[in-house]
């Protein structure tokens, strides 16, 4: 005899079947303002985001001519960390950059 009989066998299969439930994502934005440099969102987008110089360049634009731009999507956890980096290098160079996260 097989240490597992197929009626439990059967019986863990069904188990598995579960449904399994996504977490919710967030999109992490930026928010424009009159004072942050151009530069320095890219450059930020580009370390923080690890977007190349192009979709940096893009998102940037983004910010700056609708007033905000989405820089990624990610699990709660990842968007806050990637909120806090931004408003402590933000605070380290003296700009007023706002990020935001919201509930996709």
């Amino acid at each position: 005899m097989t240490p597992f009989s197929p009626k439990i066998e059967d019986e863990v299969a069904g188990d598995v079947d579960e449904e399994i439930v996504e977490p919710p994502m967030y999109k992490v934005v930026f928010l424009n303002d009159d004072y942050t440099t151009m530069e320095f969102v890219v450059e930020v987008l580009m370390l923080v985001f690890h977007k190349s110089i192009q979709q940096a360049t893009a998102i940037m634009l983004d910010v700056h001519t609708n007033g905000r731009g989405v820089c990624g999507i990610y699990a709660r956890e990842v968007a806050e960390a990637k909120v806090q980096a931004v408003h402590t290098l933000a605070h380290e160079r003296d700009f007023p950059l706002k990020c935001i996260m919201e509930k996709e």
